[in-house]
């Protein structure tokens, strides 16, 4: 049994200690999921049994168990629809041109890739000083590295700033 099929209701007579039947049902541990299709680029919402989540993760998907899945196979209307509507979009996607770069024109993306990143992380470092209010005296003489005494002189005689604990202390 797998995905998208109709499990039945098992039943049995159970006997106790003393003799006494009792009728006794099982019903199919049924799930309501909703599973991504690659090929739609969609989730799909179904009715499955825990039973096919097991199959259809064992096929490496919903596109995959289905397209495995042979038709006799299938017992809900459903599952033939999605089968068939899933296996013409295989066949379109099977004759789209694939274009495949050169490994000059990889390295040249990545590189390209990490100069972009560099420039975004400098940009936010310098937005993020401006936004601290750090002025720029004081961010030249970082820079410079000489005035390290100066700074920490400035700090300590800020009244927002506790030397103890080094942290900016806000009053609302």
């Amino acid at each position: 049994m797998g995905a998208l099929f109709i499990r039945i209701l098992l039943s049995n007579v159970s006997f106790f200690h003393d003799d006494d039947r009792t009728r006794r049902s099982w019903k199919p541990n049924v799930q309501e999921k909703r599973l991504f299709s690659y090929i739609l680029d969609r989730h799909i919402r179904v009715k499955v049994t825990t039973h096919a989540l097991r199959c259809i993760d064992k096929a490496g998907g919903i596109d995959e168990y289905l397209l495995k899945t042979p038709y006799q196979k299938m017992d809900t209307e459903m599952g033939l629809f999605w089968k068939a509507k899933i296996e013409k979009l295989y066949e379109d996607l099977g004759k789209t041109e694939v274009l495949f770069f050169s490994p000059e024109d990889e390295a040249k993306f990545a590189e390209e890739f990490k100069e972009m990143k560099l420039a975004e992380r400098v940009a936010r470092s310098e937005a993020r000083r401006q936004m601290s209010g750090s002025s720029d005296k004081l961010q030249k003489k970082l820079e410079e590295g000489g005035a390290d005494s100066e700074v920490t002189d400035e700090k300590a005689s800020r009244p927002d700033v506790n030397p103890e604990r080094r942290a900016v202390i806000y009053n609302f």
